[in-house]
């Protein structure tokens, strides 16, 4: 049971329609349409521009990534040479012999879809700190996450998966170098792990933990000669990997392009999020002076005017053009769905503005016509404090809208994800991992 080939199709045309629309925005004209050009802003938001390209080139060249991640001498780079059938990356007996994060390609039989294998540096080298970052940063951008363990699972192998998952990433166990045990030693390990699993004692489920030997050991093997004699000789025995083959495959046909849509959108998010981010850091003396220009300008209209209607109105258009100089201030972008949160947030002001209007107009401009003009004052004075806060609320609703809510339109990466998670069956891969 799976989201069907359409859906998941549907899914993976629709990150990259995000994708674009948000670089379209954050790189376009019209990001600086009307003030001038930050060269800091720029230079300071680069990165994440430059992930937001790649994360859309992946899209484009329908690229599953698959991170090998685990302790040093596990064989993580023995399983990417056996499904590649060469020893393409080394690999031997000291410890860290992969120094940096190794990409390869390999295109199965039957699947539209490449597989770009890397090879991280094992996690636990001695003074690996940065071995261990690149290693981390590969994970985060895996599609997939093949954690290669062999023996029993340790405390710090338990505690990196658990982190995995915690960050909502699809993770198969692999149980390596099965051909250290016996046949009835294999079954009992087998066992194990998956009770384990089912007991929760490691967070991954039993369906997803898979016994391979990448690279078994030289077995010595007696040979009879045609003359009756018995010789001796070193045979290295082929790869053990067809479940993982078979595991993979499985999850391509099924969830391949959901997850590559997913964990696609998880990256343009961070990008969105730390664009904007930085975006406001960057204007923040400017968006102040401005929130607070129009809070005066707003204030000493409604003391001014002497009607409600008026009023209410000039308070609409003071709103509406502040959430407009922002959003040009910062060069983000203006959504319909940010529309609704304007009118969602201009009613919280006017509801407030509403009852200082519905005290003031019985005890204060009502009275002007019996001459009360003291509280006539008093009661404008308070409506043009209340009016100035209003509008400043609205200003600090709309940084944060601009700084996260351009990720919750139709067509932005958190409403996608929310919505592939909320149609994820029970039984999928996709499912185990998101919830």
């Amino acid at each position: 049971m799976k989201l069907n080939l359409e859906t998941e199709g549907n899914y993976l045309e629709r990150a990259k329609a995000s994708i674009e629309q948000s670089l379209a925005s954050y790189c376009g004209e019209k990001r600086y349409w009307n003030v001038p050009l930050n060269r800091k802003l720029q230079a300071y938001t680069r990165e994440d521009i430059l992930l937001l390209k790649s994360t859309l080139e992946k899209i484009n060249e329908n690229v599953f990534q698959i991170a090998t991640f685990g302790l040093v001498s596990k064989g993580k780079s023995s399983v990417i040479n056996a499904f590649l059938g060469e020893n393409i990356l080394p690999r031997g007996p000291i410890h860290g012999v992969t120094q940096k994060p190794q990409s390869l390609r390999w295109n199965p039989y039957g699947s539209k879809m490449q597989i770009e294998f890397v090879d991280t540096p094992g996690l636990d080298e001695i003074g690996g700190d940065s071995r261990t970052d690149m290693a981390n940063l590969a994970a985060h951008q895996a599609d997939l996450i093949l954690f290669v363990v062999s023996g029993d699972i340790t405390r710090t192998e338990y505690k990196v998966i658990c982190k995995l998952l915690e960050n909502r990433k699809p993770v198969l166990l692999v149980f390596n170098k099965i051909d250290l045990y016996p046949e009835v030693d294999q079954n009992t390990i087998w066992e194990k792990l998956k009770d384990l699993a089912c007991q929760r004692k490691i967070p991954i489920s039993p369906e997803d933990i898979v016994c391979i030997s990448a690279e078994p050991n030289p077995v010595l093997v007696h040979i009879e000669c045609p003359d009756g004699t018995i010789k001796e000789e070193i045979e290295v025995p082929a790869p053990q990997i067809d479940a993982l083959k078979l595991k993979i495959l499985q999850i391509l046909n099924q969830d391949g392009q959901t997850l590559l849509a997913l964990n696609s959108l998880h990256r343009a998010r961070e990008s969105e999020l730390n664009i904007a981010r930085k975006t406001l850091q960057i204007q923040k003396a400017q968006a102040e002076s401005l929130i607070w220009r129009y809070a005066r300008y707003k204030s000493l209209v409604v003391a001014m005017v002497p009607l409600v209607l008026i009023d209410v109105l000039a308070g609409i258009l003071a709103d509406l053009a502040l959430i407009k100089a922002l959003a040009s201030l910062y060069g983000l972008p203006m959504t319909s769905h940010k529309m609704a949160l304007i009118w969602r947030g201009l009613s919280v002001s006017l509801g407030s503005l509403s009852l200082s209007e519905l005290f003031s107009l019985g005890l204060g401009k009502m009275m002007l016509q019996s001459g009360g003009v003291s509280e006539y004052v008093g009661s404008a004075l308070l409506q043009a404090g209340t009016a100035s806060y209003g509008t400043y609320r609205i200003g600090r609703s709309a940084q944060e809208y601009l700084e996260t809510g351009s990720t919750w339109t139709t067509a932005g990466s958190s409403k996608i994800i929310e919505e592939i998670m909320s149609q994820a069956t029970p039984q999928s891969l996709l499912a185990r991992f998101i919830n």
